[in-house]
């Protein structure tokens, strides 16, 4: 068989291979028998440069034109298989695809709202660093080297005796007073750290929500005004406040607040451990001697001072019975509070 004749019956045998084709994969099966680089009709093209020049350009130029055709064969036949292809169905009427929202943390969700009742009256926001000194931490507040009351706080050390991871927020508050002049009404939510064994009711990490306030002519009255408006805010119109007698070494006189349970309305349950009433923060005047460090006159200026733990309060609020939720980072846990 001559190389024309050959060339043309392989055009043909293809054509009738494509008409046939029942798939995008055979046609892609036939394009390499004849197209590809060991092709039926590429073996000839290759074989050209044997031949004489005018055998060479006869052939040559039928094997193009077959090549071309056979490709536009191909090419079209692929489209009518593209276009009768079954495409994903989409029902419009079926619900959509609900994306997950983000929620804040419990304790950055109620530090936010407690800010909030407290920037109401006037409190602006102050904080410090994690990593305090001892004096800033301890003695600047009164508790002095040898004070027994550096033993009710377990205290992380970062170097030797001077550096510690703080202990309370209190710090920020004496940070102020020695860089500020009165009146001064302010807030310092923080974190904080105690070297405590890690159970259902306590953490070696906390946060607190610590306000104080330093003018002319600070009572206990004002202390108590602003303290029974915050916990009326937070808790509820109906709550009712009791303040206990207390001690702290940087205010004097200093008490305890409770509120009536708001599970039991008073009467006594559980959550109360049947007293009707619950602890929710320390406070108290601030003591004469955190206002002579600071060098300020405490026979012209006082001030009251108090204290709130936030995990307490959100344990209290929300009846959760494991401190240890707020740190395992349970998304079944925080989705509770969006």
């Amino acid at each position: 068989m001559s190389g024309s004749s050959q060339i043309q019956q392989y055009l043909a045998d293809a054509l009738s291979a494509v008409v046939a084709a029942g798939s995008k994969k055979e046609l892609q099966d036939i394009s390499v028998k004849y197209l590809g680089r060991k092709g039926l009709i590429t073996s000839v093209l290759k074989g050209l440069k044997e031949l004489p020049i005018e055998e060479r350009k006869t052939l040559g130029g039928l094997s193009n034109k077959a090549k071309v055709e056979l490709e536009t064969a191909i090419k079209e036949a692929t489209k009518i298989f593209q276009a009768t292809e079954v495409k994903e169905i989409i029902d419009p009427t079926l619900p959509g695809i609900a994306h997950r929202q983000g929620a804040l943390h419990p304790i950055t969700k109620v530090i936010d709202d407690m800010c909030r009742s407290f920037h109401g009256m006037g409190f602006t926001i102050a904080r410090g660093p994690d990593v305090e000194s001892d004096y800033y931490n301890f003695e600047a507040l009164n508790f002095l080297p040898d004070h027994p009351a550096r033993d009710m706080q377990d205290t992380f050390y970062v170097e030797g005796d001077k550096m510690v991871l703080r202990t309370h927020t209190t710090p920020v508050q004496a940070r102020t007073l020695a860089t500020s002049k009165p009146p001064m009404k302010i807030i310092t939510p923080g974190k904080c750290y105690r070297n405590e064994a890690i159970s259902t009711r306590s953490h070696c990490i906390f946060h607190q929500v610590d306000g104080f306030l330093v003018d002319e002519g600070v009572t206990m009255s004002d202390l108590k005004g602003v303290l029974v408006a915050f916990c009326r805010d937070f808790f509820g119109e109906e709550l009712k406040l009791r303040f206990r007698p207390s001690y702290f070494p940087f205010t004097e006189p200093s008490a305890e607040v409770d509120i009536t349970c708001f599970l039991c309305k008073g009467k006594g349950c559980q959550l109360c451990k049947y007293a009707g009433w619950l602890e929710i923060l320390g406070c108290g005047m601030i003591d004469p001697n955190v206002l002579k460090f600071a060098n300020i006159d405490p026979e012209k200026y006082s001030g009251y001072a108090f204290g709130i733990g936030v995990e307490r309060i959100i344990m209290l609020k929300y009846r959760i019975t494991d401190i240890r939720f707020f740190y395992e980072n349970d998304i079944r846990f925080i989705r509770q509070f969006k």
